[in-house]
């Protein structure tokens, strides 16, 4: 089953994606009135059993980001073998993960723009997993850790790569424009296991195969991202872990190839499904 957030008919609503459409579900859960609501309750598998009775009613709608309030996004850099290397600054390959903050209003959904900004032409690529918490944890041990995931989606963390060199210890300007990114197209309940453990990330712009990867292959796997987190910082239901994007992203490139208006950005995951964006300026 796959649960996204949507609009359609001049308002917002969350239900099941079917091939038919979507089927609207927030209408018989009024206690979640958002589809984070129903995630932070644990509601996920009541949101299965109610779509399994119905069909789809929304046949014209368009995909919001998948949880528009999310409360915190945090982003895990320079995670897949190589990547360090891409940076050509000599550095060792470092012992603990890189992290930064993201907010839900950098993000923007499925068959969406992503807009470029009149301050910078290098709005870049970074496909990736994201894994959405359902149980709260301090201090989670790595045996446990996958019994806080709640559900899987994708993320293109667009990236402003100009601007995340304006500081010298943080990303965080060039990594939260207005809609520069997007996550979706919906979430996945988790499951199992092999639903992480044998995913793989396939990245394309306009048909060109940019990033190839599996996530058994990430220098901090998932299991330890939400250890290390964890250790700091309580995490909640809601909270939005984007695990690591493989090398070939635009930057890394020979010459350097962002993205520009027309362009077509795929990322596929095939555990989950395949997150597509085109690209616009920014209308001024």
């Amino acid at each position: 089953m796959r649960f996204a957030t949507y609009s359609a008919a001049g308002g917002t609503y969350y239900g099941a994606v079917t091939d038919d459409g979507m089927i609207p579900l927030d209408g018989d859960f009024p206690q979640w009135p958002t589809l984070l609501d129903a995630v932070k309750a644990g509601g996920l598998p009541d949101l299965e059993k109610a779509a399994a009775e119905k069909t789809a009613t929304h046949t014209d709608y368009r995909f919001e980001m998948v949880l528009p309030n999310a409360p915190r996004i945090l982003c895990v850099g320079v995670n897949f073998p190589d990547r360090n290397a891409e940076y050509k600054d000599g550095s060792e390959q470092p012992k603990y993960m890189s992290l930064f903050p993201r907010f839900a209003s950098g993000f923007t959904g499925h068959d969406r723009p992503l807009i470029r900004p009149p301050e910078s032409p290098q709005l870049d690529y970074e496909g990736e997993v994201a894994i959405v918490i359902g149980k709260a944890g301090r201090r989670i041990a790595q045996a446990d850790a996958y019994d806080h995931i709640a559900a899987l989606t994708i993320c293109n963390e667009g990236t402003i790569r100009d601007w995340v060199r304006h500081a010298k210890f943080n990303v965080t300007q060039g990594k939260n424009w207005d809609n520069s990114g997007a996550i979706g197209p919906w979430l996945v309940p988790f499951t199992d296991a092999a639903q992480l453990d044998d995913a793989r990330i396939i990245t394309r712009v306009n048909g060109e195969v940019r990033q190839d990867d599996v996530l058994s292959r990430m220098m901090h796997p998932i299991r330890r991202e939400i250890e290390y987190i964890s250790t700091f910082m309580t995490l909640q239901p809601g909270d939005i872990i984007v695990t690591g994007t493989p090398t070939g992203s635009g930057a890394r490139l020979d010459p350097p190839q962002y993205l520009k208006p027309g362009d077509v950005v795929e990322v596929e995951v095939n555990t989950i499904g395949t997150l597509r964006n085109t690209i616009e300026d920014e209308a001024v």
